[in-house]
């Protein structure tokens, strides 16, 4: 589908999105995927014209990335597509600026299974699912489904609001920086890099109810017990393996800032925190990782930090001297910026973008949802979850060959009392519904 060019409309790129068009390289970029698995096979056809309508009722979904003499920015694509595609073994594949006519949104089905790819310099996940759920709505609608509008799911018919394409980060912005030291080099949990470009997906399902009763018995959210159970098996592979010198074990764990700041963007608005234990104290039981997660999130976690926190990468992202400097210099800064302040502190990434929610209309026609972040710029594990129904999915996925971290992480899963069902795209082929 080709649409008519807006002459002279542009969008400058939010705080997280000039992050991630610096990093983007051949071999890496930041996407993610969100998957529907749904209660009939996928008819590419509805869903080719399901795209072609939801489309444009999201422009900040249906632009391309230019690149400036200071800064990459982003401007509506007139160029024919994006088109649904048969799913490949290995998702979240590089973006590549000039390829696939400048898209930065894929769309994928596979038997039930449809999937949204996004680049992350569009949006973060909330807005990625408000997205993914209009456009299932819309499907829906293309094979004679009656759905509300509402709950979520965005009117196609209407022109796009103003609000939706804000930068939250900008608009936020205060004047107090919250100063504090770097971190500390963590326990970076790496191991063997599979060939180019391999991606190896490791899935467990969890009835939700069995989830949140055990998290209720420890006093915690389902958040804070699954970034326990991370932690704790992150430790003991350290342990297993440099037992000598431990370094702290911490995890990049992204919160959505809408609830503190409000906010209609579907643009990138979150920030990231760094719940660790530094294990070279002693040895944590899980009941103390557990503690010092709830402790750090609930302490951590609040309005007047977290603007602080943005205020900083505003005043960063506008410091005069760095927009003068000319891009071919500023991205490996800003890729060597990352390196020390995003990657060296981190042991690995967990998010939970919560619960799919959608109309009883919707919901009979979704079994499960899925979602998978892309790889890490070193060969570790990404931990990504998100629950539809009574059904939590726990996604683990990466470019290492070892199995270790997801391994030991559903095995205490199963010790603890929870019934996991895990599938792997190992034997190259797509993710098999759980």
């Amino acid at each position: 589908m080709k649409r008519e060019k807006k002459k002279g409309v542009w969008y400058r790129l939010d705080n997280a999105g000039v992050l991630y068009t610096a990093l983007q390289k051949e071999e890496y970029s930041s996407i993610y995927r969100f998957s529907a698995v749904m209660d009939q096979k996928v008819d590419p056809e509805a869903l080719q014209r399901a795209v072609d309508r939801t489309m444009p009722r999201f422009p900040g979904f249906g632009v391309r990335v230019r690149r400036g003499m200071f800064w990459y920015y982003l401007e509506p694509n007139d160029a024919p597509g994006p088109f649904v595609k048969r799913d490949i073994a290995n998702p979240c594949q590089p973006v590549r600026f000039r390829e696939d006519n400048g898209w930065l949104v894929r769309f994928y089905y596979y038997e039930r299974r449809i999937s949204l790819e996004v680049f992350h310099a569009l949006s973060d996940g909330a807005g990625a699912l408000v997205f993914l759920r209009t456009l299932l709505a819309v499907y829906l609608r293309e094979l004679g489904y009656e759905i509300p509008q509402g709950e979520g799911i965005l009117n196609v018919d209407e022109p796009p609001r103003r609000e939706e394409l804000e930068d939250g980060y900008a608009r936020w912005a205060g004047k107090k920086v919250l100063r504090s030291g770097p971190a500390p080099t963590a326990f970076p949990n790496t191991g063997t890099a599979e060939p180019f470009y391999t991606f190896n997906i490791t899935m467990g399902f969890v009835p939700l109810d069995q989830l949140k009763d055990k998290a209720k018995r420890y006093g915690v959210s389902i958040t804070e017990y699954l970034t326990g159970v991370l932690l704790k098996v992150i430790a003991d592979n350290q342990a297993q393996k440099h037992p000598a010198h431990p370094r702290p074990v911490a995890l990049a764990v992204p919160i959505n800032l809408r609830p503190w700041f409000p906010s209609e963007t579907l643009r990138n608005f979150i920030l990231t925190v760094r719940p660790s234990i530094d294990p070279s104290l002693g040895e944590y039981t899980f009941e103390e990782i557990l503690s010092q997660v709830r402790h750090y999130m609930r302490l951590h976690i609040n309005r007047l930090e977290m603007r602080a926190m943005l205020t900083g990468n505003v005043k960063f992202q506008t410091n005069p001297l760095l927009q003068v400097i000319p891009l071919v210099l500023k991205n490996p800064v800003m890729a060597l910026g990352y390196r020390m302040a995003g990657v060296r502190p981190y042991s690995g990434t967990y998010t939970n973008p919560g619960a799919f929610q959608v109309p009883p209309e919707m919901a009979s026609h979704i079994e499960h949802m899925e979602v998978i972040l892309g790889q890490a710029t070193v060969p570790r594990v990404h931990c990504a979850s998100i629950s539809f129904g009574n059904t939590m999915e726990i996604t683990f996925a990466g470019t290492l060959k070892e199995t270790d971290t997801e391994r030991a992480f559903f095995r205490f899963l199963v010790k603890d009392g929870l019934h996991v069902k895990v599938t792997s795209n190992r034997q190259g082929k797509p993710v098999e519904g759980g």
